[in-house]
């Protein structure tokens, strides 16, 4: 057996560009495909339809959205330190507390906007039966 040279294969023509485009716009970054994919879409909107499909299945969101999508964050987590998650936890107990008083605090003044609002009905509706003419007549 003889050893072979393997070279680089390179490819000339559309392909070559293509790739050297794609590579051009992956040292960009995302924004660099979002606005190639908008220029196509206003100069030629099929080119832009096929640019959209290829960054979709080919992944291009999807590596940058994933570093920044939210962190989940387990309040009640201990952090190992015994002196911060006494306090933390007295902490989020008293505002468990502050919150459940705000929220009777809010369900009686429902309460009691209410029972004004009907006792503007009732007065409102007293005064209207004692104006209305009575056509009894006897």
């Amino acid at each position: 057996m003889s050893a072979t040279n393997t070279y680089p294969v390179t490819t000339t023509g559309p392909i070559a560009w293509l790739q050297r485009a794609e590579s051009w716009l992956d040292a960009r970054g995302r924004g660099a495909w979002i606005a190639a994919t908008v220029a196509a879409f206003i100069f030629v909107w099929p080119v832009g339809l096929a640019l959209l499909a290829y960054m979709v299945f080919a992944g291009k969101f999807a590596r940058g959205a994933k570093a920044s999508a939210p962190r989940s964050v387990n309040v009640m987590a201990s952090s190992g330190n015994q002196a911060f998650d006494a306090y933390k936890g007295d902490t989020l107990r008293r505002l468990q507390e502050e919150q459940d008083e705000f929220t009777a605090f809010l369900g009686r003044l429902r309460e009691a906007k209410d029972k004004a609002e009907f006792d503007q009905f009732m007065a409102d509706r007293g005064q209207t039966k004692d104006t209305e003419p009575s056509d009894k007549t006897a």
